[in-house]
């Protein structure tokens, strides 16, 4: 600090202070302070105005995607920015492919916003609608099999010979069977190719397979592996995925009603593939929980479909116990059509609805004034107990009316299940 009566050439010889240096990772060049030591480094000469190129419309729409990436030169960044204020296309465009490279950053989180697919999807129909659309009732497979898929490309090598404990119900007792993320892959590859051929594409077991049942083919496939399962048999799975909605998208409205027997049993093309996306969604759980993968429920009109499915079941599958000697008698048959006695289900959360099931025959139609029983459930619940992964005894139902017809309903619900 100087006093009134310094003079000049005092305050002259006052020491310099410098600013606050910039810190190493802002990039500054530090040589140039090293170089001049305490005192104030030179200023720079100013940067070059960059040369603005005069470029077409064309040219600067190709320069949209490098420049997104920042891989464009300082005057082809310019032009392009210049053209952004005036094209209100070529701006959205931008956006959008700025917003897109911003998910390569490592740093962000890798929870994609939940709606990104499906604002996707409607942006690129809405520049090209799809010639030969996926009839709706196939959505729930073509759903189910490319969530399924999108699992097993975040799994690891190792992953895919995790164990994985299947479970199912057969004469009620709980069956189960050890297999591994492979063996399962090729389970689904196995009983699948049913509807395959039904559509006269190749069946994955090869021509000329004789009938069997699906535990049967599973059987067969993984006997006839020259190695254990791996990741290998995710790309014929896949494939045959893809050629079924593709098969089935071009064969038009008729085909829905096409045949497809599993042995012992059959259904319709519709309800078949209903089938094998809820196949596909239980499988895909039990990988889950082996490797440690969050996994959700189907969409809820997806999961209503497959409780629909089940639901319709049920008549049949009462009947088939009734005869082995697993269910009560019938107590009131009726006509054909008819309305008679009844079983209400009623199922909560996404997906759920009211279910009326005719418990004495299964050509007899539910009705809510002949309803004996109530049966209330949660949806995911249900569907767990239809695939066999938890006992009629475990199933947490509220329940009320005839007991007799609440048991026969809940046993043969978990009787639907299979390997």
């Amino acid at each position: 600090m100087t006093g009134a009566n310094d003079d000049a050439d005092d305050v002259a010889r006052a020491p310099w202070i410098p600013g606050p240096r910039r810190a190493a990772d802002d990039h500054a060049d530090l040589t140039a302070e090293a170089a001049y030591g305490d005192g104030p480094p030179p200023e720079s000469p100013p940067e070059p105005e960059p040369e603005v190129p005069v470029l077409s419309h064309g040219v600067l729409k190709s320069l949209l995607g490098a420049w997104a990436l920042s891989a464009c030169s300082a005057g082809e960044t310019q032009a392009v920015e210049d053209h952004l204020t005036v094209c209100a296309p070529c701006a959205d465009e931008a956006l959008r492919l700025r917003d897109a490279v911003a998910l390569l950053h490592e740093d962000r989180d890798l929870d994609l916003d939940p709606l990104l697919r499906s604002r996707v999807l409607e942006n690129c129909l809405g520049r090209r609608p799809a010639r030969i659309p996926v009839p709706d009732w196939v959505t729930p497979y073509d759903a189910e099999t490319a969530r399924l898929d999108a699992l097993l490309r975040d799994i690891g090598e190792s992953e895919w010979h995790a164990p994985v404990r299947l479970k199912w119900y057969e004469e009620d007792r709980l069956v189960r069977r050890k297999a591994t993320v492979a063996g399962v892959i090729g389970h689904l590859l196995a009983v699948d190719g049913l509807v395959g051929v039904a559509l006269g594409l190749d069946d994955p077991l090869g021509a000329g397979s004789p009938e069997l049942s699906p535990t049967e083919r599973t059987e067969a496939l993984w006997s006839g592996l020259d190695r254990p399962a791996n990741r290998s048999l995710r790309g014929p799975w896949r494939e045959q995925s893809h050629n079924l909605i593709r098969t089935v998208s071009f064969a038009g409205r008729g085909v829905a009603d096409l045949t497809v027997t599993y042995k012992d049993f059959a259904l319709p093309l519709r309800d078949s593939l209903l089938e094998r996306a809820f196949e596909c969604w239980v499988h895909a759980d039990d990988i889950a929980n082996a490797v440690a993968y969050p996994y959700a429920p189907p969409s809820g009109a997806h999961l209503h479909g497959m409780i629909d499915l089940a639901a319709r079941l049920l008549p049949a599958a009462l009947a088939g116990r009734r005869r082995t000697g697993l269910a009560a008698p019938a107590r009131h048959l009726v006509a054909a059509g008819a309305p008679g006695r009844s079983l209400h289900l009623e199922v909560e959360g996404a997906g759920g609805g009211h279910w009326y099931i005719a418990l004495d025959s299964p050509a007899a139609v539910g009705s809510p004034e002949r309803a004996v029983a109530q049966v209330a459930m949660d949806g995911v619940e249900f569907c767990q107990l239809v695939a066999g992964h938890i006992s009629p005894e475990e199933a947490a139902a509220g329940q009320d009316g005839d007991r007799e017809a609440i048991r026969d309903v809940l046993f043969a619900a978990a009787s639907l299940s299979r390997l």
